[in-house]
């Protein structure tokens, strides 16, 4: 079997063509070099070099082999810069589960700043989960990092503040109350709403259920639709109002919904979180250039692992 050193002895041989300069530049002595050449030409089955006391010069065979033996050693090369580059974050692959269009803002400026930074990074995107089933996939492994709204957040998993919104309510264009600088729940106790399925991780239905109970109602869901590009046109179709947060009213379009404040209520924190014993380096270089592309707001908390979210508002994991 040809081994590395031997090869770059027989190339450094090769270029020289002199014994005492190849072993000069490999910074070894002479013999040692002379013994590597035969047992390179031993296992190979044959001589590289004609030798005379005047000039070193190489045979047909060597002359064959310089060439895939610059691969070889290219290749090595390479190889070695792959290690220390993954090793340093700057190759991998990340993937991310984020909750919808009400996040691909958040998303598209991380992705950008991680393409352009480190293009050896594969950010793998996995949009359209609810929160609930991002924390799961994080606890599997399917998951190295998400993107969502929820009030806690199981042992092992270290999250960070990166944007806050307000609870806002759709209601559609020419509805009584539409032209209001902001609402109290109160004053939609008689109207119809749509709302997100009942389904495990809505936050959203369930932070509705739990306003209008403080309210003195209970709201009548009239229909349910699967994210929010769907409740608008729900809401546009004058089915009922809806619940749901500003970045929604900032990235859904629809000209036939108005989204009025929610009187009364803190933001809802929409965080990063990946597993606190994760020790991939591609994962740490993604969550630093995070700090750059969506910093925390204001002067929140630093990381935190297990940590809750705000405890009077929760938000829904599959906004669009």
């Amino acid at each position: 079997m040809v081994e590395i050193h031997e090869i770059r002895a027989f190339l450094a041989v090769a270029e020289e063509l002199h014994f005492g300069r190849a072993a000069q530049r490999l910074h070894m002595a002479q013999p040692p070099l002379s013994r590597t050449i035969r047992q390179l030409e031993k296992g190979l089955g044959a001589t590289l070099f004609e030798r005379s006391t005047r000039s070193v010069r190489l045979t047909e065979a060597g002359r064959a082999l310089v060439e895939p033996a610059r691969a070889i050693l290219d290749a090595v090369r390479l190889a070695e810069m792959a290690v220390t580059a993954a090793g340093r974050g700057r190759t991998g692959r990340v993937r991310i589960g984020f909750a919808g269009s009400s996040s691909h803002h958040l998303v598209g400026k991380w992705a950008k700043l991680v393409r352009r930074t480190h293009p050896g990074i594969e950010f793998v995107l996995a949009g359209s989960s609810y929160a609930s089933e991002v924390v799961n996939r994080l606890a599997e492994g399917t998951l190295d990092i998400g993107i969502v709204r929820l009030l806690f957040f199981p042992p092992g998993i270290a999250s960070r503040v990166v944007a806050r919104e307000d609870l806002v309510i759709g209601l559609p264009r020419e509805h009584r109350l539409a032209g209001r600088t902001s609402l109290r729940l109160d004053e939609l106790a008689d109207e119809s709403w749509v709302m997100l399925p009942a389904e495990p991780g809505s936050m959203l239905r369930e932070l509705l259920l739990r306003l209008a109970h403080d309210a003195g109602f209970t709201p009548r869901i009239v229909q349910s639709a699967p994210d929010s590009l769907s409740l608008a046109a729900l809401v546009s179709a004058d089915v009922g109002c809806t619940l749901t947060v500003s970045s929604v009213a900032q990235h859904v379009v629809n000209p036939e919904v108005v989204f009025v404040p929610l009187e009364g209520q803190p933001p809802i924190d929409v965080r990063l979180v990946w597993r606190e014993d994760d020790t991939s380096p591609a994962l740490a270089e993604v969550l630093r250039l995070s700090e750059e592309a969506l910093p925390t707001p204001g002067a929140a908390a630093l990381p935190t692992a297990g940590a809750a979210a705000q405890p009077t508002a929760g938000g829904d994991d599959r906004v669009s």
